[in-house]
């Protein structure tokens, strides 16, 4: 046995998971808690491959978790930071129409905007937007003064501290392969040996919906990987952006648009993307798993999700094989951009969960069973909200889990 009497074993040391684990170690002292992940550092997957984009809320169903997590989690995540001397630049952001047919929907995000409370949101004429982005070409844009940009590793790698200082143990290289039940405990079998414990929570990211099935949740989700590309605006043309551009986004999908970011890695990105990635670690085009793809290709709800979307589908692989193609989306931003204003940059992946319908699930979907709570859906805002959904989590927990 590697670990014996354990009070709750949290799984994925990613920024959800070691928000949860911090809020529960502080909350439930004297109780032992565990995090296990199977790589060699936190924040190694999707909390560590992003834009690092504070947002405020502007896209969601009003009264969603979404909207709700965000609004409290912009300003929950600039006071942690503010206190835990983690750099924050609020940047502002515009959300930019270029053409007649984006303003029906720049109008209809500015009321859901609205009514999501999103502080200092407001809509801007031509003539202010090249005040606040000068060489930004467009009809009509929604600033949002308040959103930010911030290194996300360095906050998850906070949590981990924290979450250490109070008591908390952290197993790296520690990949979870399966679970038995005995006499009301949880016997959960990882590679390094099984650990015993009353509860477990499952913030495995990418994986979480196989994790879900090891502890046998039988869920009809499954998370389909789509990987974003960037590319880096070379630095002699960094003047073109001062803050965050984005395009009105296809309501239809909740994928925001390729944009230009100002990032704490001191650059300007362009992008990302989003095509379909064969492997669930997917962050360059040659990554393939077979087994990932099967997965993918044997699961009806991927050919539904195909058949309503094969044209958008069709046109991210061509943006994403032709550096061309990709341009004009962001000169439809910035005209003044050129193919060779850009560099390679990196990419990441979004574990976005799809129903067996072929319907991309676009809330966040916490799922519970006997003595477990399953974080199987966490897309963007999940980093900006880490804070307030380790909390929602928290609460689940006290409700349901045995202690």
């Amino acid at each position: 046995m590697l670990k014996e009497n354990i009070d709750l074993v949290i799984i994925g040391a990613g920024i959800i998971g070691l928000a949860t684990a911090n809020e529960m170690i502080k909350s439930e002292k004297n109780k032992n808690i565990l995090v296990l992940d199977k790589s060699n550092s936190v924040a190694s997957q999707q909390s560590g491959h992003n834009s690092g984009v504070i947002h405020s809320g502007i896209y969601y169903k009003p009264g969603s978790l979404k909207a709700q997590f965000c609004v409290e989690g912009r300003k929950t995540m600039t006071e942690f930071c503010e206190q835990n001397e983690i750099p924050v630049w609020t940047c502002g952001k515009l959300i930019v129409a270029t053409k007649e047919s984006d303003l029906p929907r720049i109008n209809n995000l500015y009321e859901r905007g609205k009514q999501n409370n999103v502080e200092g949101l407001r809509a801007v004429s031509a003539e202010e937007i090249r005040e606040i982005e000068p060489h930004v070409v467009a009809l009509k844009a929604l600033h949002a003064p308040k959103t930010g940009i911030v290194d996300y590793i360095k906050v998850t790698q906070a949590y981990a501290d924290q979450f250490r200082n109070n008591g908390g143990e952290i197993f790296l290289n520690t990949e979870v392969v399966g679970s038995e039940t005995t006499k009301g405990r949880i016997i959960v079998k990882t590679k390094q040996g099984d650990i015993e414990t009353k509860n477990v929570i499952n913030c495995a990211g990418l994986h979480a919906d196989r994790v879900a099935r090891l502890f046998g949740l039988e869920t009809e989700l499954k998370i389909i990987p789509f990987r974003g590309e960037y590319y880096t605006l070379k630095k002699s043309r960094e003047y073109l952006v001062k803050g965050l551009i984005y395009p009105v986004p296809n309501p239809e999908l909740p994928f925001l648009g390729v944009h230009f970011t100002q990032t704490m890695k001191n650059c300007v990105e362009a992008g990302p993307n989003a095509v379909l990635a064969t492997k669930r670690e997917g962050y360059r085009k040659r990554d393939i798993s077979i087994g990932d793809s099967f997965e993918i290709f044997t699961y009806k709800g991927f050919w539904k999700l195909a058949k309503k979307n094969w044209k958008t589908g069709i046109w991210e692989i061509n943006r994403s094989l032709r550096k061309s193609v990709f341009v004009e989306s962001l000169r439809e931003l910035i005209p003044e951009v050129n193919g060779s204003d850009l560099t390679g940059s990196g990419s990441g992946v979004r574990a976005q969960a799809v129903g067996s319908d072929g319907s991309l699930i676009d809330d966040f979907r916490i799922e519970r069973s006997e003595n477990t709570i399953h974080v199987l859906n966490a897309p963007s805002p999940g980093a900006t909200s880490s804070l307030v959904i380790g909390k929602y989590i928290c609460n689940l927990a006290r409700q349901q889990l045995e202690y």
